[in-house]
């Protein structure tokens, strides 16, 4: 299995994507802002996505990649995410008003868009490769993804604040190497943070004293501005980790 990083921050700017990771050719894991440096013939490719929860910077995309791919595929896109993220995206975005309700344009018996609800703890497979939603604490319905090669597990946390079951379940995957994961605030901004559902580096460290493995530590989401910063306080804090600014158009092959 191969994840591309299309984008990795927390906000835009010049050279700033938001959350969108490319498995292979043919799967999204979000739809932020990254995907909009994929070409109309990579675009054509993608086959399924699955989204860790509604939030616009790690949604915003979708609409128009359906409306670039629809009419150029024979089978529809299908969209793995919660059955609250679904009714966010039905009720709010594809709803004739934000845009075309593409669940039933151009017709109801041939969309371009299919909506498959997810469970944590329930693994999908496609072609062998698994996709395990797990859970995590965000300001809305979210998870976070495995997805296991078999040989090893990259671990994606999409959104979410310390939670201990999130922890529990990494300790549980025989076959962990990689731990992207979100860190949005500085330290000093816990109320943005508990607001938000957001980590800070102090959470990231309360998490990381509960992992029983070592593992490639990817630091994702950080505010536009304060990554520096950010990084310095996740150093002091990581402990024997190592964590890693992830960066746009990184690969990671597992």
């Amino acid at each position: 299995m191969r994840i591309t990083i299309l984008g990795c921050t927390g906000g835009v700017a010049a050279d700033l994507r938001t959350t969108c990771l490319m498995l292979d050719d043919d799967i999204l894991i979000d739809v932020g802002t990254g995907a909009g440096d994929l070409t109309v013939g990579q675009m054509l490719r993608i086959d399924t996505v699955f989204l860790t929860h509604s939030h616009l910077d790690h949604v915003a995309l979708l609409p128009m990649v359906a409306d670039v791919v629809g009419p150029r595929r024979d089978t529809p896109l299908t969209v793995y995410a919660l059955p609250e993220t679904i009714a966010i995206l039905k009720q709010d975005v594809f709803n004739f008003r934000l845009w075309p309700d593409y669940t039933i344009l151009p017709s109801p018996g041939n969309p371009y868009v299919i909506f498959k609800s997810i469970v944590v703890g329930q693994m999908v497979e496609l072609s062998g490769r698994k996709i395990t939603p797990l859970p995590v604490r965000h300001a809305v319905p979210g998870v976070a993804y495995q997805l296991d090669s078999g040989k090893a597990s990259f671990i994606f946390s999409g959104d979410t604040t310390y939670h201990e079951p999130f922890w529990n379940a990494l300790n549980a995957i025989n076959n962990l190497q990689y731990l992207m994961i979100e860190a949005t605030f500085l330290n000093d901004n816990m109320a943005g943070a508990e607001a938000s559902g957001h980590m800070r580096p102090v959470l990231l460290a309360q998490g990381l004293k509960r992992l029983n493995k070592p593992v490639h530590l990817l630091i994702t989401h950080m505010e536009p501005g304060n990554e520096d910063a950010t990084m310095a306080e996740i150093q002091t804090a990581a402990g024997d980790f190592k964590p890693e600014r992830l960066k746009r158009g990184q690969v990671f092959e597992f």
